[in-house]
């Protein structure tokens, strides 16, 4: 009797083409349906079809998978209805993402959240509508070049899973849920639209930190998170010599004492609540301002409020000079043992993410200290 052929799953072109890699690496003879012939790679509910007998052993692989099951529900995952936290954490297999992944799973263990590792992939479908050369150099060519990148992506995906599970089992990693998800798209955008639908408490994404070529910084995905986000994000630099928040003994915080700076630090506070560290409060000035006397008193009840409402802290006060901020902060965070430095983030208009570049901005890509950014 012939063996027919039943539909898997109805999936878009270039995931259709990831389960029919995977599959045919497992020896199951895999069929696609309902393509656009004149626009292949933009083609929607596209049948993916195996043979009748294949069935269980398809599901069984598919099943097995945390990052394809995803694939297979839907593009857009809707909002979930537990109340488990999440804490998102975009990779991209480097090994600053591996550093990522430590700090997050430690977090999640200490708030019992959830870890979800998102894996953004770029495929020709986007190559038309962009200019040459802004993003990679793909080129609208034959499925086996579609197919090429999918398997590329499923094989880099997997490696991360595994890397994973084998640092859970030697105890490196804590045991905590966590998820993988693939998305198709610009890293940027993709990033912001998740976190969006989702609303994670925290974006936590590695980087190269100290020493990236100026190259890499013109397109930095984390410098993009950290500037349109409005949900907190914490930029870990590969080199950073601590694996969780727990081994923070002090932070910088960045403030101009204004009444948002306080409210934004109100809300630092009481959100790291679990942990034990002391706090610099820095305050950038001219090397004028440093010297005004109305400053000076402005600081010094600063220091009175502070005393009164977190008796509990251990908090200094001091000022950093910008006239070179990057060299005159580096310094401060080496003289002061500063772990991670904090800084607020304002809402600007796009003439000032234009022309007036972030403190953020700079320290990622001149300096090896972990930075955390938070709404004001």
């Amino acid at each position: 009797m012939e063996d027919k052929l039943v539909t898997l799953v109805i999936l878009t072109y270039s995931k259709a083409q990831i389960l029919k890699t995977v599959l045919e690496n497992e020896g199951i003879e895999v069929y696609i349906h309902n393509i656009n012939q004149i626009q292949p790679i933009i083609s929607s509910g596209v049948r993916v079809r195996i043979k009748e007998s294949d069935l269980p052993r398809a599901l069984k692989i598919t099943e097995s998978s945390v990052w394809l099951a995803e694939s297979i529900v839907g593009e857009r995952p809707s909002l979930n209805n537990d109340k488990a936290p999440k804490i998102l954490v975009p990779v991209d297999f480097s090994n600053y993402s591996i550093k990522a992944c430590a700090f997050a799973f430690n977090l999640a263990k200490a708030y019992n959240s959830e870890v979800v590792l998102l894996h953004i992939y770029f495929t020709p479908v986007y190559s038309s509508s962009l200019p040459y050369g802004d993003v990679f150099n793909y080129q609208i060519s034959d499925d086996e070049t579609i197919r090429a990148i999918m398997q590329k992506v499923h094989l880099d995906l997997n490696h991360l899973s595994d890397t994973v599970k084998n640092k859970i089992s030697t105890g490196e990693f804590p045991d905590v849920k966590y998820s993988c998800v693939l998305r198709e798209g610009i890293p940027e955008e993709e990033i912001l639209r998740y976190a969006k639908e989702q609303f994670p408490s925290m974006i936590i994404m590695g980087t190269r930190g100290k020493g990236q070529k100026d190259i890499d910084l013109l397109g930095s995905v984390t410098a993009e998170i950290i500037e349109r986000s409005r949900i907190p994000v914490l930029a870990i630099p590969e080199n950073t010599p601590f694996n969780e928040f727990g081994e923070v003994k002090r932070i910088g915080f960045i403030t101009n004492f204004n009444q948002r700076d306080l409210i934004s630090f109100d809300s630092f506070i009481k959100s790291w609540k679990p942990f034990k560290f002391s706090i610099s409060l820095i305050y950038l000035a001219s090397a004028k301002d440093e010297k005004d006397a109305v400053n000076k008193m402005k600081l010094a009840g600063i220091k009175d409020y502070f005393q009164n409402q977190y008796p509990e802290l251990d908090i200094k006060y001091d000022v950093v000079v910008n006239d070179d901020l990057l060299q005159n902060l580096d310094r401060y965070i080496s003289d002061n043992q500063i772990d991670i430095i904090t800084i607020i983030s304002y809402k600007r208009n796009v003439f000032a993410r234009l022309f007036n570049p972030s403190i953020a901005k700079k320290m990622i890509f001149h300096s090896d200290t972990p930075l955390l950014m938070i709404n004001g």
